[in-house]
């Protein structure tokens, strides 16, 4: 599988982006999507997931009720809705692909090269 995340960008805080990450493939349907994120300095984060079905959400506190995170398996893509952004939300965005585990560790089988996402005060 592989993964190309897109639609980073500038954006002032309070606005909209939403991300997304085209895979290839065809089992994409059978893999938990996942997105990461990391600021220059600090470690990389799970940020939310989402089960294969789209049946299950997963989030960190951090973004619960701002991102929302959606698939369609048809068109072989997941995507993250990120409203409400705060400067602290800038990092490398990366989205990743897992086949089996915990959906909220950082043990995915598959990750892609990442988007980039700044937020201006």
């Amino acid at each position: 599988v592989q993964l190309q995340a897109s639609g980073g960008g500038l954006v002032q805080a309070g606005g909209s982006l939403r991300l997304s990450c085209a895979a290839s493939g065809r089992t994409f349907a059978s893999y938990t999507m996942g997105w990461f994120r990391q600021a220059p300095g600090k470690e990389r984060e799970f940020v939310s997931a989402i089960s294969w079905n789209g049946g299950r959400e997963y989030y960190t506190d951090s973004v619960k009720g701002r991102f929302t995170i959606s698939r369609d398996n048809a068109k072989n893509t997941v995507y993250l809705q990120i409203d409400s952004l705060k400067p602290e939300d800038t990092a490398l965005y990366y989205c990743a692909a897992q086949r089996w585990g915990d959906p909220t560790s950082g043990v995915y089988n598959y990750w892609g090269q990442g988007t980039q996402v700044t937020v201006s005060s």
